[in-house]
């Protein structure tokens, strides 16, 4: 059995994307001193280092034991400079060539954790490097600096990293080995996120490592994002590379607002293009998120079911079963509307209803997501209900509310829990309710896509349900996390001599169906920022679109200091976000116990 293979996989080749924009090249064209830049990067060809991978990433093990080893695609793309870039294929006698760069010894690749001390850095950042280098993704030359302001020795650094790095379950037998040398490939520099100075010492250190070979930066800013700018800007101006790519990964929030956003991204291309930055939202990353095309644009029986003919609500539900604990002073700040439906839920919502792009290029599907934002209604504030969780006590244990934890001011208003309808006004989405609710200190964790279908008409069987029609409403869900699977709810007659109806599940376990380990979202998305992959990063013009969509809402929540609906920690959130779904004749889905 031949497992499909995507060409964004890591091991196997991908397309060619445009891999040698630098800061240099935009600082010289705004006029600003850099040194010259070498003409060579302009013809260089872009290098895939997932056909590096270890070989033991091409076979999937099926759950009878097979192995199915998956096809590698070979038709690496080669890129030209025509006032822009144009993709040509290259002829056959030229792929063999092509496929060799990714053990060119004339380039590396040099990644620089900017706020290297913080927690995700060390909680993500670090280990999905690691993962990366544990099945051989990177390129063979490559060199990981962590900087920050706190005084740490690369030892001390090592130390830190190695306490949160794991091994694949799959192949333990060498993860000592292997942890040693990444460790020996980290290194750190202590110094001020505003400092030139101190970005120069990175520089010299950084070429240092670099042996004279070509150099690809990227930098990723794990910092709060006040500081954002005055980074960019010290690394454009003293650390970015002269001969080949420099790239910045730039993490949420990207903003508070639609004034805010665009603040920040016309402080950012001050010193960078835009094909150099990488909004990086790691639920594009998720397993889940990244199968939501191809199940959609690869199974014939789901074309014609995927519109308003046969849909009949969509609903992206998002639950953590805690609370802020004790980082309440940063969530107050943005809530839980910013924190996670302006971004993580908007983003899958133009996954899921975007038109067919015109292929898998970054820049097709990202045309086609921004016209699903462009052409969404305006939210209005009676489609909106907010919550926040209060204390509650259950089984003789105290969970506490949100205003009891110290960095929240006891009179904050900032909703924990947002439900919302959303509606797209085009040809195939008219009338269809997308549903989303998000919240905090719920009772339990979960991420999942929802698609209930319309009724049968005319139903035989009608009878057999009763007056509650709902129960044989079919269903797709599409579960992101945890406990990662696809499952479709169908109606079946119970064995027996009677008419009995049930309601079953065709069901896709991901753990049951694949004993390889899932990678972590992270992974993904560094791997793609290092090959120039900016399919699931963010433009700015998506940002735009998202923002326009959310900022009225926001503002006008906060200027009539709208009260939240408050809800016991632990419990199903307000009852208000039923109240808001029956308006539109839908029943949240996660309120059953289906699986």
């Amino acid at each position: 059995m031949n497992a499909l293979s995507s060409p964004n996989h890591c091991c196997s080749s991908s397309s060619a994307y445009a891999a040698h924009s630098s800061i240099g090249f935009h600082q010289l064209r705004k006029n600003i001193p850099f040194s010259v830049i070498s003409q060579n990067k302009f013809e260089s060809k872009h290098v895939s280092f997932r056909s590096k991978c270890s070989p033991l990433s091409d076979v999937v093990l099926m759950q009878d034991g097979a192995l199915a080893t998956k096809s590698v695609a070979t038709n690496e793309a080669l890129p030209k400079k025509l006032e822009g870039l144009v993709t040509v294929t290259p002829p056959e006698e030229d792929k063999e060539a092509i496929g060799s760069d990714a053990k060119d010894d004339n380039s590396t690749v040099s990644i620089t954790v900017v706020g290297a001390s913080g927690d995700l850095a060390k909680k993500k950042i670090f280990p999905a490097l690691f993962a990366l280098y544990y099945e051989d993704c990177l390129p063979e030359h490559f060199t990981i600096f962590g900087y920050a302001r706190s005084k740490m020795t690369d030892a001390e650094l090592r130390n830190m990293v190695s306490r949160t790095l794991t091994c694949r379950i799959d192949k333990r037998e060498n993860c000592d080995e292997k942890m040693e040398q990444f460790l020996k490939r980290c290194f750190y520099h202590s110094g001020q996120y505003d400092s030139q100075d101190n970005f120069m010492e990175l520089n010299r250190k950084l070429k240092e490592h670099e042996g004279g070979r070509v150099s690809n930066r990227l930098f990723y800013l794990s910092i709060p994002p006040n500081i954002f700018v005055d980074a960019v800007k010290c690394a454009s101006l003293s650390a970015s590379s002269v001969n080949g790519w420099t790239r910045v990964i730039v993490e949420k929030p990207f903003g508070r607002d639609s004034e805010s956003s665009a603040a920040l991204t016309s402080s950012l291309k001050q010193y960078l293009e835009e094909e150099q930055i990488f909004r990086i939202d790691h639920y594009l990353g998720k397993e889940l998120v990244e199968n939501l095309s191809v199940l959609r644009f690869s199974n014939l029986m789901f074309q014609p079911l995927w519109s308003r003919n046969y849909i009949r609500n969509v609903q992206l539900i998002f639950s953590e079963d805690f609370g802020t604990e004790g980082r309440g002073g940063y969530f107050d700040h943005y809530g839980i509307i910013r924190d996670i439906m302006q971004n993580h839920l908007l983003q899958i919502l133009a996954l899921f209803a975007m038109e067919t792009p015109v292929s898998l290029d970054a820049e097709d599907i990202r045309n086609e997501k921004v016209k699903v934002l462009r052409s969404m209604r305006p939210i209005r504030i009676d489609d909106v209900v907010v919550g926040q969780y209060k204390s509650h006590t259950r089984g003789g244990n105290s969970y506490p509310g949100y205003t009891d934890d110290k960095t929240v001011p006891k009179d904050s208003l900032t909703p924990t829990f947002a439900a919302a309808a959303l509606f797209i006004d085009n040809a195939r989405w008219d009338g269809v309710p997308f549903l989303m609710k998000a919240g905090k200190a719920l009772h339990d964790r979960r991420a999942e896509i929802r698609v209930q279908f319309r009724h049968v008409p005319g139903n035989l069987y009608n009878r057999n349900f009763g007056t509650d029609l709902d129960r044989a409403t079919n269903e797709l869900v599409i579960r992101v996390q945890p406990d990662e699977a696809i499952y479709i709810k169908i109606n079946n007659k119970v064995p027996g001599l009677g008419m009995r109806l049930d309601s079953s599940n065709l069901n896709l376990l991901y753990k049951a169906r694949y004993s390889k380990e899932i990678p972590d979202a992270y992974e993904r998305l560094l791997l793609d920022a290092i090959e120039g992959e900016r399919r699931l990063f963010i433009r700015s013009d998506e940002l735009d679109a998202a923002w326009s969509l959310f900022t009225p809402v926001l503002k006008e929540l906060e200027e009539k200091k709208m009260i939240p609906e408050y809800y016991p920690y632990g419990s199903r959130g307000p009852v208000g976000a039923h109240y808001l779904a029956a308006r539109y004749n839908v029943k949240w889905g996660d309120v059953g116990v289906d699986e």
